[in-house]
C-alpha cells in the first residue's frame, strides 16, 4: 500500500492496526464497566506497557518505541474510538510525564524512572493546574525552596488525570517566582494526594488534587535547571494538543459509524430513516466536519518534533477538532433517539467525554488568544 497522510510509513499502519486490534478485542469489553466504577483499569493500563505504547515516543536507546507525533496521534485516535476515558489515562502518562520527562532529564534520572513508567510499573502523571490558576499557567503559586539536600515544596495542584492511580508526577513550581519542573513521587515526605475528584465525562481515568505541604523533594528530582520549567512546558505542548484533538477524532469516527448503522437500520413512516432529509444532514455534516478534522490533525502531526515546534498548527487542530468531537456526538444521539440516551448503546458515554476536549489541555477560549496573537506577531504587528 503506497504511503498516506494518515499512515505514512509501514511502521505507521502497523502500530494503527495493532492498536485497533487491542482497542476493539481487549478495551471495548471493560469499557461501560470501569465507566460505571469510575476507576481506571490497571491491569489493562499494564498492557499498555506490555505493547510498548507507553513509550511510543521516548528513543530506542532509552527503552522506548523511538516513533513521532504520527505514532502518538494513531495511537489516541484508535483507542479514543473505544474509551475515551481510559485514553486520557493513557495521555496523561504517556504524554503529559513520560513524553516531557524524557526530554528534560539527565541520564540518571531517565535511567532510575523510564523503565517503570514505560513497562506500567508506574503510573505517572503532571502537576500544573491549581485551583486559581489553569489557563494562566504562569501565574502559578506553588513555590520551592532550596534546603540543604532538597526542595520544599508548598502549593496544590489540581483536577490531575492519574492522581489517584499516580506513583510519580511532573510537577511545576517556582523557585525564586521562576517557573521549575520537578519529579514528585510518593516517597517524598509531605506529599499527599486528595480524595477522587468525581466527573461527568472520562470517567475512566481518575481525577485528584495533589498537595504539598513541605514536600521534600530530593535535589536530583529536579528535572533540568531552575527557571527552565516554562521551556519544558511549552515544548510539550504541541503534542499535548495534537493528541487531545486525535481523541475527539476518535469520538467523532465512532458516532458517525452508529448513526450510519442505525440511519440504514432503523425504519420510521414504512421507510428507513436515512432517507429524511433531518437525518441526511446529521450524517452529511458529521462526515464532511469529520475528515476536515483528520486532514487538519494529521497534517499538523507530521510538523511536530522533539525539535520541530508548530503551535499555530496544534492549537488550530484542537480548537477545531474539539468541537466536532462534541457535535458529532449530539447529532448521533439524535439521530438514535431514545436509544443513544440511554447506557445501551456507547454514544451516551461518548457524548459526556466528549465536551472534557473542549477543556482540558487548553480551553477553546485560550486556542483563539494564541491563534490571533501568534497570527498578527507574523504579520509585523
Amino acid at each position: 500500500m503506497a504511503p498516506s497522510l494518515f499512515d505514512p510509513t509501514d511502521e505507521h499502519e502497523m502500530l494503527r492496526s495493532m492498536v485497533r486490534d487491542f482497542a476493539r478485542t481487549e478495551v471495548q469489553e471493560q469499557a461501560d464497566t470501569f465507566d460505571r466504577r469510575q476507576e481506571l483499569n490497571r491491569p489493562l493500563f499494564s498492557r499498555l506497557g506490555e505493547l510498548g505504547l507507553l513509550g511510543l515516543t521516548v528513543p530506542e536507546n532509552e527503552g522506548g518505541a523511538g516513533m513521532d507525533t504520527v505514532a502518538a496521534v494513531i495511537a489516541h485516535h484508535e483507542l479514543a474510538k473505544i474509551d475515551p476515558g481510559f485514553t486520557l489515562a493513557y495521555l496523561a502518562h504517556a504524554m503529559l510525564f513520560v513524553n516531557n520527562f524524557a526530554a528534560c532529564s539527565n541520564e540518571e534520572q531517565r535511567q532510575r524512572v523510564l523503565p517503570k513508567v514505560i513497562s506500567g510499573e508506574w503510573v505517572a502523571g503532571m502537576g500544573m493546574t491549581e485551583p486559581d490558576y489553569g489557563t494562566d499557567v504562569l501565574g502559578l503559586t506553588t513555590t520551592a525552596v532550596l534546603h540543604g539536600s532538597h526542595y520544599v515544596l508548598n502549593g496544590t495542584k489540581t483536577y490531575i488525570t492519574n492522581g489517584p492511580d499516580g506513583f510519580c508526577f511532573l510537577v511545576y513550581a517556582k523557585v525564586s517566582g521562576r517557573i521549575t519542573s520537578f519529579l514528585v513521587d510518593r516517597t517524598c515526605p509531605g506529599f499527599r494526594v486528595g480524595n477522587p475528584i468525581h466527573k461527568m465525562g472520562m470517567r475512566a481515568s481518575t481525577m485528584s488534587e495533589l498537595i504539598f505541604e513541605n514536600c521534600e523533594v530530593p535535589v536530583e528530582n529536579l528535572l533540568g535547571g531552575e527557571g527552565q520549567g516554562v521551556t519544558h512546558m511549552m515544548r510539550n505542548l504541541e503534542i499535548e494538543r495534537l493528541t487531545l484533538a486525535a481523541m475527539s477524532l476518535g469520538i467523532a469516527d465512532r458516532c458517525l459509524e452508529l448513526m450510519i448503522d442505525h440511519a440504514g437500520q432503523r425504519i420510521a413512516f414504512g421507510r428507513p430513516i436515512h432517507e429524511f432529509g433531518q437525518i441526511q444532514r446529521f450524517i452529511g455534516e458529521s462526515y464532511a466536519e469529520t475528515e476536515a478534522a483528520r486532514c487538519l490533525i494529521y497534517q499538523v502531526a507530521r510538523s511536530v518534533g522533539p525539535h520541530q515546534r508548530n503551535r499555530v498548527g496544534s492549537d488550530a487542530a484542537k480548537l477545531f477538532a474539539a468541537p466536532v468531537g462534541k457535535a458529532v456526538a449530539d447529532r448521533c444521539m439524535q439521530v438514535l433517539g431514545g436509544a443513544g440516551y440511554c447506557t445501551e448503546f456507547p454514544v451516551e458515554r461518548l457524548f459526556r467525554d466528549a465536551k472534557l476536549l473542549e477543556i482540558g489541555g487548553g480551553t477553546l477560549e485560550s486556542h483563539q488568544k494564541n491563534l490571533t496573537r501568534d497570527l498578527v506577531k507574523a504579520r509585523g504587528h
